[in-house]
């Protein structure tokens, strides 16, 4: 019996780091914190495998998905 790989990463290309980046406004900075504690309450409150339901591609993909979205409604 072979066991399956799951290469699933949730959280690929998300900067879940607490420390603000050079180049990264204070605004931007405490935004990406609230953002990053959000997904986070998210994944832990549904479990892996609902997450991996609702994002299929990652959080990242949703992300862009939406700002973009939000770009075209402006």
């Amino acid at each position: 019996m072979t066991k399956e790989i799951d290469n699933y990463s949730a959280f690929a290309e998300i900067n879940l780091s607490n420390a603000r980046s050079e180049n990264e406004s204070y605004e931007d900075y405490r935004k990406r914190l609230k953002q990053n504690k959000d997904i986070l309450k998210l994944y832990n409150t549904i479990g892996r495998d609902n997450f991996k339901e609702m994002f299929p591609n990652g959080v990242e993909e949703a992300l862009k998905v939406t700002q973009e979205e939000v770009g075209e409604a402006k």
